[in-house]
């Protein structure tokens, strides 16, 4: 079986993450620093990349028809702007050109065959049911009454690669919306911490759902900018900042801790989102650092 090459988590408490405090008393005199994610000289996942699934535990068909047509849409010229598409294009602008992403093997175990409580080398037995490649990324889906080492209490989520033969990368992803939906599905549920403004209507109508996908969309875009750990990103290897992961809360103009920015709704049923998919999909994607301004970038 593969072992571990590295491996970056994504945070809890996404409006403010877990790693950063503000002090009052001097925040107001010293000018905030630009957002540079250095580049390390490493290989980046560029052309087409295959994205294979597999869902650990029970999907209902709908929730994975959500997550395809996620994968589906990042690629997409067919829906209207804002889109899931223009917001994948900021991937372009990291060095080699761009990423398209199409859904590749699809498995399913529902019979919890590695039991309801998961360490992270299941994680990596699980995402080696399809052989890693250089251009592939395996995701691991976990559902809701699973529970995963780490999970809530310090990530929501992890991307890592194999070492071998053949490299290859992964994402876990879990549901949390049995277990905390106010640090890894906000903004669709009241935060646990920090201000308490209110949630927002989830544009799946599935508050879980809607909360892996954008636990998913920015582990997707921090792998391909980051694959090896010797791609983009500021600060420490061991808790790199990523392409979204150093944007972690913005979803609109005007963000700010706790508060996503201004969203577009959808009238019929009062969801929020800011991007357009395939088949009608409305979703709700995170900020991505631009390379060419330095600066985390919003669809709306």
């Amino acid at each position: 079986m593969a072992s571990i090459y590295h491996s970056a988590t994504l945070c809890v408490f996404l409006f403010c993450c877990c790693c950063f405090s503000i002090n009052l008393s001097h925040s107001a005199l010293v000018q905030e620093q630009p957002l540079v994610l250095k580049y390390h000289n490493g290989v980046l996942l560029k052309g087409n990349v295959t994205v294979n699934l597999i869902w650990y535990g029970r999907f209902t068909p709908t929730q994975r028809s959500i997550i395809t047509d996620l994968i589906t849409s990042l690629s997409s010229s067919k829906s209207p702007l804002p889109s899931a598409s223009s917001w994948w294009k900021t991937t372009e602008k990291y060095r080699g050109g761009s990423c398209s992403l199409k859904v590749g093997h699809q498995i399913l175990h529902e019979q919890y065959t590695l039991g309801k409580t998961l360490k992270t080398y299941h994680l990596l037995a699980l995402a080696s049911k399809v052989n890693f490649a250089m251009n592939s990324i395996n995701v691991v889906l976990t559902s809701d009454d699973v529970v995963v080492d780490g999970f809530c209490m310090s990530r929501c989520g992890t991307h890592g690669s194999s070492r071998g033969s053949v490299k290859g990368t992964y994402i876990w992803v879990g549901n949390s919306v049995t277990q905390c939906p106010g640090q890894c599905a906000w903004p669709f549920h009241q935060p646990i911490y920090g201000p308490q403004t209110p949630p927002l209507a989830a544009p799946n109508g599935d508050v879980g759902i809607d909360g892996m996908i954008i636990n998913l969309s920015t582990l997707l875009a921090n792998t391909v900018t980051n694959p090896f750990n010797s791609g983009y990103f500021q600060g420490p290897a061991t808790a790199p900042l990523e392409a979204v992961s150093a944007c972690t809360g913005k979803f609109g103009s005007g963000s700010y801790p706790g508060y996503p920015g201004r969203v577009l709704v959808y009238k019929v049923t009062g969801a929020s989102y800011n991007a357009h998919g395939v088949n009608g999909r409305k979703y709700l994607l995170p900020a991505m650092w631009d390379p060419q301004t330095s600066a985390c970038k919003t669809l709306v």
